[in-house]
């Protein structure tokens, strides 16, 4: 699914989806989206009995057992608000996928209607927000991984950068396999080890060699394995969810 071709104005009011990855392992990232969120003047809702969207499930093969994890999801989202994702792995699986898997269900509807109104965090800032943003840190060369799901699924290769582009003291640099996985695809991680450390390997020293002094990547799943293999290499670059990067940069 491409990206919008006509976004909404701005809205008074949203959700926040935080993600599992967000909730259990970086939760500043998801306190960072709502900061972003609330500083544009927008009145954030985070739906406390969110959980899992059903991804890891759903990619699995496991239709039912995503079908019951993803309606408990569509019973949070009932006012007709934007819902914001700060991960294009969820955010992906929400707008691209529910309504795929409730095809010819009762709820197929109500899915397709939750769908339309999901929107991925940098997506959300550049096209529904038209953020400006004030640099306050020292200068710094950066680069940007973006997750095949933001990338392929919903065509948003070019809105991580963009924000990036709007702080005047970051040098954004380009990385030799931007296009790539990093190798974490979920339960593809855990089911094909080998082939993701060689994949997070190639990401890791692409990063490196394109000179970056850090690395921002708008999903956390990312963020995990990129960020895990530099550490275990004892490399000294670093990442961090472009949420906390923006707010840290700019507050």
């Amino acid at each position: 699914m491409p990206p919008f071709k006509h976004y909404p104005p701005k809205p008074e009011k949203a959700y926040l989806y935080g993600t599992c990855l967000a909730d259990v392992l970086y939760p500043r990232a998801g306190l960072d989206s709502l900061c972003l969120l609330e500083r544009e003047g927008i009145e954030v809702i985070f739906p406390e009995d969110q959980t899992c969207c059903g991804q890891p499930a759903y990619t699995s093969g496991y239709q039912q057992e995503a079908r019951r994890v993803a309606k408990a999801q569509l019973d949070l989202f009932s006012e007709p608000w934007p819902i914001v994702v700060p991960s294009g792995s969820c955010g992906g699986m929400m707008r691209v996928h529910y309504p795929q898997l409730f095809a010819g269900t009762p709820d197929e509807a109500r899915a397709k209607e939750v769908a339309e109104r999901v929107f991925e965090l940098t997506e959300f800032l550049v096209h529904v927000c038209h953020v400006t943003l004030s640099d306050r840190g020292e200068p710094q060369r950066v680069a940007m991984h973006t997750s095949c799901s933001a990338r392929r699924e919903l065509g948003l290769a070019e809105t991580g950068p963009a924000l990036l582009q709007k702080l005047g003291q970051v040098t954004l640099v380009e990385q030799e396999r931007a296009s790539e996985c990093c190798g974490f695809g979920g339960t593809f991680a855990v089911r094909h080890p080998e082939v993701s450390a060689a994949m997070a390997e190639d990401k890791s020293r692409a990063l490196e060699a394109a000179g970056a002094e850090h690395f921002v990547t708008s999903d956390c799943g990312c963020l995990m394995n990129i960020a895990g293999r530099l550490g275990y290499r004892e490399s000294s670059l670093q990442g961090e969810h472009i949420a906390s990067y923006l707010w840290r940069r700019t507050s």
